[in-house]
């Protein structure tokens, strides 16, 4: 388990700073000052973003981090933070991370243990999905569950088999319960806890459910949960014959009894053996 103190440890920093999707004075002051003073600028394109910076009188040194040199540019950034410098990653428009390669960057970050802080204080889900270190997309935005235990058992029952990133609310009274619930019917998986988002405690804590839950009592705040998807599994085949039926089926089409009970082993995904001892016990 991983807990990260954004503003209580002083450790190099990664800020993820969207960018404005097309009305610059929607940009906040926070991620201009956050620009100003980091160290780098690692951004998706350099050309559009000098756009960016020269509008607010920014100016940071940049890298390019795009999905073609991502092999260069991720060891560069951990080089940097490695340093001592701080990082900020912008995408051409909207939130890094999301369409864009930052996801890759930010769980090497992470598995470095260096800061990784959202930048926007406008939206709880999306800040904490991309610093969780989970997969952002494809995710599915739930908000927070029911209140009652019986509802909310439902709701998580309905959800186990997503596959996808799943992003909860919830309130500090309710988080040991849902997180309890969760460990019943999710299962141990990976998840981030955000709490106290772009404030003086911000803190975010990635790891698996269970470990959570040892320091869930001593946890204030607002909460967001992002859930890892669930493993996709393949439907098991049901057939409707028995293994003797289905190697007769194939035996009557004119194959040796050899070649049907070895037929059938690959259609069932079984041993050869298997189905020889089932055919010859009639």
């Amino acid at each position: 388990m991983i807990r990260q103190k954004s503003f209580e440890n002083h450790k190099p920093t990664l800020y993820l700073v969207p960018t404005p999707i097309g009305n610059l004075s929607e940009f906040p002051e926070r991620a201009i000052q956050v620009l100003k003073e980091v160290d780098h600028i690692a951004a998706e394109d350099t050309r559009n973003t000098i756009k960016l910076l020269n509008h607010f009188d920014i100016h940071t040194p940049m890298i390019s981090h795009h999905e073609h040199n991502i092999n260069i540019a991720i060891p560069k950034i951990i080089d940097m933070l490695k340093a001592g410098e701080n990082v900020a990653l912008v995408s051409d428009a909207g939130y890094p991370a999301i369409s864009d390669p930052g996801a890759e960057l930010v769980k090497a970050v992470i598995e470095e243990n260096f800061n990784v802080v959202p930048i926007s204080g406008c939206n709880a889900a999306l800040d904490a999905l991309v610093v969780s270190g989970i997969t952002p997309q494809p995710f599915v935005f739930y908000g927070f569950l029911a209140h009652d235990d019986k509802t909310k058992k439902k709701e998580l029952e309905a959800n186990k088999n997503i596959t996808m990133t799943t992003i909860y609310y919830e309130a500090p009274h309710r988080i040991k319960k849902t997180l309890t619930l969760m460990l019943q019917i999710l299962d141990d998986r990976s998840i981030a806890l955000c709490r106290e988002l772009t404030k003086k405690h911000e803190e975010i804590i990635r790891g698996h459910i269970s470990e959570i839950l040892e320091i869930v009592d001593e946890l204030k705040g607002e909460m967001v949960i992002v859930v890892e998807g669930a493993t996709e599994v393949e439907e098991e085949v049901v057939f409707e014959q028995s293994i003797t039926e289905h190697v007769d089926e194939y035996i009557a089409k004119g194959m040796s009894t050899k070649d049907a009970i070895k037929e059938v082993a690959k259609i069932r995904n079984l041993g050869k053996n298997e189905v020889y001892a089932e055919y010859h016990k009639k």
